[in-house]
C-alpha cells in the first residue's frame, strides 16, 4: 500500500513539473486556432497581434513538440495529435471558466461580449430583428455575429464553443441529438409562389400542374436534398428543378420573371410579394410543418452571458426552453 502512495505521489509531483514549465495561457491560443483556423481571427479574439499569436504558436509547436496546425490554402488546419487534444483542452477550459466565473454577474448594459450564430438567410431574417430590438436599449454594446450555416445542426461548432447557437428548422427530415438544448420559436406551413400573369397558374394549383411546371429549389444545406423533394419522393412523384440556389433571397425575384414555381415558408412568401408581382397558392400536397428552432451546447449553457443570451431567445419570442 506504501508503494502505491509512493508511486501516485511521484506521477502527481511529475505532472505539477509539467504544468510548472508550460504557459497555459497557450491553451487558450490553442482553443482560438482550432476554433477559428486562422490566426488572424485568433489574435482578434484574444486581443492580440497577429504577430503575437505566431509567436504564441511557435512555442506550442515546441512546448508539445507537434507542428498541431498546418495551412491549407487560407486555413490553419488542426494535425491528427491536434485533433485528438482538442476536446480535452476545451473541456479543461471550460471548467476553469465556470469554476472561477460561479457569482460572476454578466451585465449587458456594458457588456460588449461577442455571440456567434450559425443561420441560413432566412433563418436570419425571421429571428434576428426581434432579438436586436429587444437588445437595443438593454444590451447596446453586446455583439452578435453570424455565420452562414452549410449544415443542418452545426453539432462541432456549437460543441467547440465557436459558435453559441445554430438557427435552423426542424421538419421528419432533421437528425434527433438528445445532447443539444433547443428553443422552438414558430411554427407555419409552405405555401407556392408564382408570377402574377402566370399563363398556366391562376385561381387554382393542383398537383398535376405543380409537377408540370419547372421549380426553384432552395436547397441551404450541403449534400442535402429539400424538404419538399422528399415529401415528393415518398409520394412517388418527382418535380422538375430548373434552378437549385443555396440561399431563400435571390429565389423570389427569379419566380417573378420566368413561370418557375417557387415552395417555401408562408412567412418568407408573404415578404417577397411585398415588393415583388407574386401570386400565392396552398401547396397541392401534404408538407411536414416549418418550425423555427434555436440550438445550443449545454457545455457552455453554465456561462451566464450564455444564460443571458438564451433568455433573451426565449422572451423576445415568448417561447419556452425545451
Amino acid at each position: 500500500m506504501l508503494h502505491i502512495l509512493h508511486c501516485v505521489q511521484a506521477i502527481v509531483k511529475a505532472m505539477h513539473d509539467v504544468l510548472r514549465q508550460f504557459d497555459l495561457n497557450l491553451l487558450l491560443v490553442f482553443d482560438a486556432l482550432f476554433r477559428h483556423r486562422s490566426v488572424v481571427a485568433a489574435a482578434d479574439e484574444l486581443a492580440m497581434s497577429p504577430s503575437a499569436c505566431s509567436h504564441a504558436l511557435a512555442r506550442l509547436r515546441s512546448a508539445l513538440a507537434d507542428e498541431l496546425f498546418v495551412r491549407k490554402g487560407a486555413a490553419m488546419e488542426p494535425t491528427a495529435r491536434a485533433k485528438r487534444w482538442a476536446g480535452g483542452i476545451q473541456d479543461g477550459l471550460q471548467l476553469l471558466t465556470t469554476s472561477l466565473g460561479e457569482g460572476r454577474a454578466f451585465h449587458p448594459a456594458s457588456s460588449r461580449q461577442t455571440f456567434v450564430f450559425a443561420a441560413t438567410d432566412f433563418t436570419t431574417f425571421a429571428l434576428l430583428p426581434k432579438l436586436a430590438a429587444r437588445m437595443k436599449a438593454s444590451a447596446p454594446w453586446v455583439r452578435i455575429k453570424v455565420e452562414h450555416s452549410r449544415q443542418r445542426d452545426s453539432v462541432e461548432a456549437l460543441a467547440s464553443g465557436r459558435v453559441h447557437f445554430a438557427l435552423g428548422f426542424s421538419d421528419e427530415n432533421a437528425p434527433i441529438y438528445p445532447g443539444l438544448g433547443s428553443v422552438a420559436f414558430f411554427e407555419e406551413d409552405y405555401v407556392v409562389l408564382a408570377r402574377k400573369g402566370h399563363p398556366r397558374v391562376r385561381s387554382k394549383l393542383s398537383l398535376a400542374k405543380y409537377l408540370n411546371e419547372r421549380h426553384v429549389a432552395v436547397v441551404p444545406w450541403d449534400d442535402e436534398s429539400s424538404i419538399i423533394d422528399s415529401t415528393l419522393l415518398r409520394l412517388k412523384q418527382g418535380r422538375d428543378v430548373a434552378l437549385e440556389l443555396p440561399t431563400m433571397w435571390a429565389a423570389p425575384a427569379v419566380v417573378a420573371t420566368t413561370d418557375f414555381l417557387l415552395t417555401l415558408p408562408r412567412s418568407a412568401a408573404t415578404h417577397a410579394m411585398a415588393s415583388l408581382p407574386l401570386a400565392l397558392f396552398p401547396v397541392p400536397f401534404r408538407t411536414p410543418p416549418y418550425t423555427l428552432k434555436a440550438l445550443f451546447h449545454p457545455r457552455h449553457s453554465s456561462s451566464p452571458g450564455h444564460r443571458w443570451m438564451l433568455d433573451q431567445l426565449t422572451k423576445a419570442w415568448n417561447c419556452d426552453a425545451v
